[in-house]
């Protein structure tokens, strides 16, 4: 089993609050113009993971709400230097 980690050394599992450093630019030459804004959106947010790969990285879905009755959503898979745990300071 892999021991998946953010770009500080902080273990991630599923249901860990991470925040999304960066996204590699080649996700970006699969989408249309308008998918390409929705994903870089998720940069600097915050997501809870939901699931760790067989290769170790962490994924994130985010969506949107289109039209009345219509969404969309995308998901990343994360890398080490894409991501940071966020602590929860209470």
């Amino acid at each position: 089993m892999l021991n998946t980690k953010d770009r500080n050394g902080t273990t991630v599992e599923v249901g860990t609050k991470v925040r999304v450093l960066k996204i590699s630019e080649s996700v970006f030459t699969r989408l249309s113009d308008d998918e390409a804004v929705r994903v870089r959106s998720m940069e600097g947010e915050s997501f809870a993971v939901y699931e760790i790969d067989e290769w170790g990285g962490a994924w994130v879905e985010k969506w949107w709400s289109l039209d009345v009755g219509e969404s969309i959503s995308h998901s990343l898979g994360l890398e080490a230097s894409e991501m940071e745990v966020i602590v929860d300071s209470r």
